[in-house]
């Protein structure tokens, strides 16, 4: 039983090729568009049948079978919300390549063939997002093929490497031996790639990867058992449902504090003594020096959020310019703050004093938008603040309110809280959407990098060591000393 459903054009926002389109387009789209209910078990089409239907997965869970050649079904996947099914069958005019099968009560919405055709040879902007993701697609799934058979009797360990670049690859490659089986892919981690690790029981992923309920679940699903992040942070993963899958979670807790911190001063220099502003006037032959003026950080106070090992090198760093030092952690070391002559402070008293506070805590839900307007009102008129942490911990609205009214004098950011799909990635041909980042980049005195404070040749060297040792300490049963456990 069929029936034009009632839905409002954003319920397409959930699938990628078509939260984009225009919405006369989505509208023009959703009243061809029919939902069909299925209960478990219920066939939703079957291999070598005509393809002649395209299916929208609004809620539920459809497993997806294909014929062994030795006889029988194997299952290769399952698709959730947001998944496609069909779409390969009806621009390439061929028979399904799979049987579909509910595993619990589902709900798509359903075009058919003729209808969809008519669709994209009446607007353009709809054909053109549905080859584009077909296109990336194909080019992903050909990507593993070489590699991936489930019948390999190759017996190294097999890992595939998400969001991997040629620094990953080069340092992984100097790092693993014969034992492993590495699979480098460019796209990252998350719901609609996550198919790409089947067979793989170990997944590398990084800080811009998402790990969230749908991914864990199709990771698990496709044989996955450890997760290895080849980064401190971890909240891109949802640790409660690695645990409902059984997924193991290992971390790379330090790679190199000192190449963090000697990042974050080198934020911390550039801006206060104008460094990007004098390069690009000398480079137009501009020698003068109007509005480059600088302060001395000898004898001011730097206030370091954060005093875990790499809030310590930035510590240091200070103290040995000959600043005044105030920290705070949830945890106070008070042998190493008498070490360099800092001193522990509550946060209001740091905000309050301090000329550059430097950002070097964990993204938590306790620290999430740390830096407010509220903490931004209790903070000197001028500071400078510095962060090479995590970009949920600065409300960036705040910020920008902040910068324009003058209490905040400079930002030097290495992150961003919307840093996902911009850093890491190339968009100078194309157009930046998000207004806020847009916003911090025109200012004068904010610097912003793309998350590259990590990058030296030790840091990359540590993290290829560590996130192997740790997919070495898992496949031999040995105590994981990176593990990440679920609150």
């Amino acid at each position: 039983m069929s029936s034009n459903p009632p839905l409002a054009p954003d319920v397409l926002d959930a699938f990628d090729a078509l939260a984009s389109l225009p919405e006369r387009v989505k509208g023009a789209l959703l009243a061809q568009m029919q939902e069909q209910r299925f209960a478990v078990d219920d066939v939703v089409c079957r291999e070598g049948e005509v393809g002649d239907r395209f299916f929208l997965v609004l809620d539920g869970c459809i497993r997806i079978e294909r014929h062994r050649s030795q006889g029988g079904q194997a299952e290769v996947h399952r698709i959730r919300a947001g998944d496609y099914a069909g779409l390969t069958s009806i621009f390439a005019e061929r028979p399904r390549s799979a049987t579909l099968t509910a595993v619990e009560p589902t709900r798509c919405l359903m075009i058919e063939r003729d209808a969809l055709l008519a669709l994209v040879d009446e607007h353009a902007e709809l054909g053109k997002g549905l080859l584009s993701f077909l296109s990336r697609r194909f080019r992903l799934a050909r990507s593993i093929l070489a590699d991936h058979s489930p019948d390999s009797s190759d017996k190294r360990a097999a890992i595939a490497v998400f969001d991997a670049k040629s620094y990953d690859r080069s340092s992984f490659e100097r790092t693993f031996d014969e034992r492993f089986r590495l699979h480098f892919l460019e796209a990252r981690l998350n719901r609609h790639t996550a198919s790409l690790a089947l067979g793989f029981p170990v997944v590398c992923a990084f800080v811009n990867d998402s790990l969230d309920a749908p991914t864990i679940a199709a990771l698990a699903e496709g044989g996955t058992r450890l997760i290895a992040l080849r980064c401190a942070g971890f909240n891109n993963v949802d640790m409660e449902a690695a645990g409902t899958y059984g997924l193991t979670v290992v971390r790379v807790p330090a790679y190199s504090p000192h190449a963090v911190a000697e990042h974050a001063l080198a934020l911390l220099l550039t801006l206060n003594r104008r460094i990007h502003r004098a390069f690009n006037r000398v480079r137009e032959g501009n020698f003068t020096l109007d509005r480059l003026v600088g302060f001395d950080l000898h004898g001011r106070t730097a206030g370091i959020v954060g005093v875990g090992k790499i809030g310590r090198c930035m510590a240091t760093i200070c103290s040995g310019l000959g600043m005044r030092v105030l920290g705070w952690d949830a945890y106070p070391d008070t042998a190493f703050a008498e070490a360099i002559g800092m001193r522990y402070v509550e946060r209001e008293e740091l905000f309050a004093q301090s000329d550059v506070i430097s950002l070097h805590a964990p993204l938590m839900p306790e620290t999430k938008h740390l830096i407010n307007a509220e903490a931004i009102a209790r903070m000197r008129r001028g500071v400078y603040l510095i962060n090479t942490s995590r970009g949920g911990l600065i409300d960036s609205k705040a910020l920008i309110e902040g910068l324009k009214n003058g209490h905040i004098g400079g930002a030097g950011l290495d992150v961003y809280e919307e840093e996902e799909g911009y850093f890491f990635e190339d968009h100078s041909s194309t157009v930046i959407h998000n207004d806020d980042l847009l916003r911090l980049i025109s200012y004068p005195n904010v610097l912003i990098t793309s998350h590259q404070a990590f990058l030296t040749e030790e840091a990359l060297s540590n993290i290829a060591t560590t996130t192997r040792d740790n997919i070495l300490a898992f496949l031999s049963g040995e105590e994981l000393v990176n593990q990440v456990r679920g609150s």
